[in-house]
């Protein structure tokens, strides 16, 4: 095979990707659109400028010689502030092609935070966009040791200008390390989990093609940001993959904010998580934005409940395909398409994974039984950095991740999430899924968003405690939790209403829209 290329190969069981020996990822998903004839495409829109297949080739090179320049050695960290903008992709790029390793990191920590994030990557340089200025000052005045280069976005910029705008890739395999991202810390601090170079590719065509049938006509909108593993495939690896738009905006995610880029961008396909779902779905009741550029939608990060399926349906006339990734595989697994879905379900296996559910001795468990599920696939990380430990318990033996998610195959061999192990509930010697209670409680029309955690009762034994978000403050009351207290005993099995309810005004969640039930347990 020819250096930097690849081959759909589907005589495996399951099928799998052949790549050359020598593989650099950048090449298929930057230098390739301009032999095929997409050099003038957009690539990249945002509200202040376009970027053409072209412009962004160039300015990769730019970025990767701009880098080296610096002195920076192959596989050694770039940690990247940046917001989403054409920058993060021009860093992100040019350091792969340079054989450097990009670091991308939520934009939205306390300085604290990058203060374990720039020692913990041991990176050595980093480049953050102007808006975090004072962050990034505050932090670097606080760590144990600075990273030898410290630049803006705008510093670099200006030392692209002067550099070349054509390059040679680092001569890099697929199973050389190409990228870090940190997972979300929905369960505690981040942590750094490392990606070849294989990855992107694996994930771009069976999640993106294979599973969301992205097409090279395109326009992607992701309200999950870039550095994060969901709104990284979202607005970058798949777009590139097949040669399509993306759309980006450094706003503060919201349904107003929403419902204005899609009337700006008209994308055609849009991401989004169940939280959104459901305050878009909410503001929709007194707004009528227009959504007809949307051919479907995709959700991730929590299970999405059945009725905001059907409510969003009814109301936009577009199909949610609900999935489940995560940061260690970089996308989805498991996966609904347009053709074949099942409300309350995250879909079936994506062709390319294996996938197992086994109980607490490891054994398979029964189709119907509860367990957790393991993964196989050519996109999983090598390791956490610097947690040996935990990447024991998740990288496990011949290849197989443990995803920490409970799961079961329902009767139709669709794959239903009962969530995080560390999240599930035994009441009364019965297992528990707080999704499922969350889902019942989110159908009553009163109920905006809602949060199950276990909570010892007065003998010491675990109950189902239900936190509320509203969609009317007002309606808060004794009245209220009696009416569902009787919703629930009516839509799921008899042990598992929430016993104890408590209105509040948000739920504690991630920049991702992950829930953090751990803080509510606290």
């Amino acid at each position: 095979m020819k250096n930097n290329t690849y081959l759909l190969a589907n005589s495996n069981s399951p099928p799998s990707i052949k790549f050359a020996p020598i593989f650099n990822v950048a090449v298929p998903f930057i230098d390739r659109h301009l032999s095929e004839g997409r050099a003038d495409k957009v690539a990249i829109e945002c509200e202040t400028e376009e970027v053409t297949y072209r412009e962004l080739s160039e300015r990769v090179n730019r970025a990767g010689h701009a880098l080296l320049s610096l002195g920076m050695k192959p596989a050694q960290r770039v940690l990247m502030v940046v917001k989403d903008c054409p920058e993060f992709f021009y860093v992100f790029f040019g350091a792969i092609k340079a054989g450097i390793v990009p670091v991308p990191v939520n934009t939205l920590m306390r300085v604290t935070d990058y203060k374990y994030l720039i020692e913990n990557s041991e990176c050595t340089a980093l480049v953050h966009s102007s808006d975090f200025d004072d962050a990034m000052s505050d932090s670097l005045a606080i760590v144990d040791q600075k990273p030898d280069h410290i630049l803006s976005v705008e510093d670099l910029t200006a030392r692209m200008a002067d550099q070349s705008s054509e390059m040679a890739p680092a001569k890099t395999t697929e199973d050389t390390v190409c990228f870090w991202l940190y997972s979300s810390g929905s369960t505690g601090n981040p942590k750094g989990v490392v990606h070849p170079h294989r990855s992107m590719v694996y994930t771009s065509q069976c999640s993106g093609v294979d599973t969301i049938g992205i097409r090279e006509d395109d326009v992607c909108f992701s309200v999950s940001k870039l550095f994060h593993s969901y709104g990284f495939g979202n607005a970058l690896s798949f777009p590139l993959w097949v040669g399509a738009t993306t759309a980006l905006s450094d706003q503060k995610v919201s349904p107003a904010m929403s419902f204005e880029m899609i009337e700006r961008f008209r994308p055609t396909l849009f991401f989004g998580v169940p939280t959104l779902y459901a305050q878009q779905l909410h503001a929709m009741e007194t707004s009528d934005p227009d959504t007809s550029s949307i051919r479907h939608c995709v959700s991730a990060g929590e299970a999405l409940p059945a009725d905001v399926f059907q409510r969003w349906k009814e109301k936009t006339g577009t199909v949610i395909l609900d999935c489940l990734g995560s940061t260690e595989a970089l996308h989805f697994f498991i996966g609904n398409t347009t053709t074949d879905f099942s409300p309350g379900t995250s879909g079936r296996r994506i062709n390319r994974y294996e996938l197992r559910i086994v109980d607490e001795a490891g054994n398979e468990v029964e189709q119907g039984d509860i367990g957790t599920l393991h993964v196989r696939g050519g996109s999983t990380a090598i390791e956490y950095w610097k947690y040996p430990e935990k990447t024991a318990m998740t990288m496990l033996a011949d290849g197989w991740l443990n995803t920490g998610d409970m799961y079961f195959l329902n009767d139709e061999q669709y794959y239903v999430n009962g969530g995080r192990g560390d999240d599930m509930l035994k009441v009364g010697g019965l297992w528990c899924s707080p999704t499922e209670i969350e889902g019942c409680l989110i159908e009553h029309e009163k109920v905006l968003e809602a949060a199950v955690v276990g909570r010892a009762d007065p003998d010491g034994l675990i109950k189902p405690e239900a936190h509320i978000v509203l969609n009317s403050p007002a309606d808060a009351g004794a009245e209220l939790e009696a009416d569902l207290l009787e919703h629930c005993k009516a839509g799921i099995a008899h042990y598992k209403y929430p016993r104890w309810f408590h209105f509040i005004d948000e739920l504690p969640k991630t920049v991702t829209g992950k829930i953090q039930r751990f803080k509510l347990r606290q």
